[in-house]
């Protein structure tokens, strides 16, 4: 993780960890080292960089940031406008884009906000671009073996433009309906777009392979996103699933990347039951090439048991999709993805995308002819207790000699019959402290002991 970008871009509170004056710096970086790219490979052509944004008030400030930068760059930038992060991923590989920008603090209150960077095929962006970013940033960069402390300014037409494109949003929703390989007729679907990004796509999707759909959460009014709704607070959805009688519910967070789900009996259906369904789905039919599943390593202790059972292998990475998804690509496997929803399909996206997840779920229900609780039944869940403690260092919380031998005896009073991760968010100023065990009391005792030991230490704000 750099500076000011982390495992999921450059995130914090709208003008105060993150400022207009930061994006328009973005925005002029990428736009001059996009154009000089091409540049010195011999294309006389200004770079085009593509911009999504989710439904947050400042969404509008920081968009509005980034395009002055990139225009004033001599690059040309085009708006997809309110869209999900997998959306400007897919247009930015399929439509030959330099690089694509994605305005969105996820799941996150509306007063935050971040900005994501992808690149030309649909993947996060390098660390190494990033790293000249912070720089540009802070002042100094070295990039073609210059070191820069400024960047021109373009000048009469070599300034940029500004392109409407949400011809490439409605591109990708065709595309999402082109995945529909069985038709929802007679399926009673509910929807929770968070008031976020999905809120005009999901609907439309679902309706055109012929679902009966009923949705929540899709009144965005800039304030809105994500607060009662989405997949952070699937309370809801489950309420609404069970009083509405329906047969299933999807509910996303803010930018639409990652997918949560509810059975037709009102249970919650985690990112680690998504994986477990999907992924005997397609060892059923031969398609689980490697016979491999990819996970975090906050994925459920009784997710690897019932994988075991069916005979499908895993692997366990860092916390964060970009991570899972590196693993994806370096050893060829198919499905991959988070507890919280972040589940990546590689012959279909490069991200993690809400929307087709929850497409591809209902391809197993009409597949199989099953419910989903009846699909879910193989994998039992251990109990899992998270505290989130927020801390004024994370690394030297971490590093402390006690918090370490806090650590260890939890780990040992526990043995093979679950598991201590402390590790610190990604994201956030907070050391996350989880426990799994056969019982809930047994967790919080577990949790309790290393979380007593952090603040006792003084580390907790």
């Amino acid at each position: 993780m750099g500076k000011y970008f982390g495992t999921d871009g450059f995130r914090g509170e709208a003008n105060v960890g993150l400022t207009a004056d930061h994006a328009f710096k973005v925005g002029r970086f990428l736009g001059w080292y996009c154009t000089e790219t091409k540049r010195r490979a011999g294309s006389p052509e200004s770079a085009r960089i593509l911009i999504g944004k989710d439904t947050r008030r400042s969404s509008y400030m920081f968009e509005y940031a980034l395009v002055a930068g990139i225009t004033a760059s001599g690059a040309d930038a085009y708006l997809l406008h309110v869209t999900t992060t997998p959306s400007v991923a897919y247009i930015a590989k399929t439509d030959d884009f330099d690089c694509g920008i994605m305005i969105s603090a996820s799941h996150n209150p509306y007063y935050d906000n971040g900005i994501k960077l992808i690149n030309s095929a649909g993947e996060k962006m390098d660390e190494y671009t990033i790293s000249l970013i912070e720089g540009y940033i802070d002042g100094e960069f070295t990039v073609f073996g210059e070191t820069y402390t400024e960047l021109p300014y373009a000048y009469r037409e070599k300034i940029g433009r500004t392109v409407d494109y949400v011809a490439g949003r409605n591109r990708y929703i065709g595309y999402l309906i082109s995945l529909g390989i069985y038709s929802f007729r007679g399926m009673r679907v509910g929807l929770d777009c968070a008031n976020g990004s999905s809120w005009n796509i999901a609907k439309s999707v679902f309706d055109a392979l012929g679902a009966k759909t009923y949705v929540i959460g899709a009144e965005p009014d800039g304030l809105n996103i994500n607060n009662g709704v989405g997949s952070t607070h699937i309370e809801n959805l489950q309420k609404f699933v069970v009083e509405n009688g329906l047969d299933i519910g999807f509910a996303y967070d803010g930018d639409a990347d990652r997918c949560l789900c509810v059975d037709e009996k009102g249970n919650v259906v985690t990112g680690d039951h998504i994986l477990y369904v999907y992924s005997k789905y397609m060892k059923d039919r031969g398609k689980l090439l490697t016979n491999t599943v990819v996970t975090t390593v906050m994925s459920n202790f009784g997710l690897y048991k019932a994988l075991d059972e069916v005979g499908i292998g895993y692997a366990k990475t860092a916390v964060g999709d970009k991570y899972v998804y590196e693993y994806m690509q370096k050893n060829g496997c198919r499905i991959g993805g988070e507890q919280s929803g972040h589940i990546i399909f590689t012959k279909y996206a490069s991200t993690g995308d809400g929307i087709l997840t929850s497409l591809k779920l209902m391809e197993v229900m009409l597949a199989s002819k099953k419910k989903m609780s009846e699909l879910c039944a193989g994998l039992t869940v251990y109990p899992q207790i998270l505290v989130n403690v927020k801390v004024r260092d994370k690394a030297e919380a971490l590093g402390d000699a006690d918090v370490k031998a806090a650590v260890r005896a939890a780990e040992e009073e526990v043995g093979d019959s679950g598991r201590i991760l402390v590790r610190e968010s990604g994201t956030e100023p907070l050391i996350r402290v989880m426990a799994e065990a056969e019982t809930e009391e047994f967790c919080k005792k577990l949790v309790g002991g290393i979380v007593d030991v952090i603040k006792k230490k003084g580390y907790a704000v």
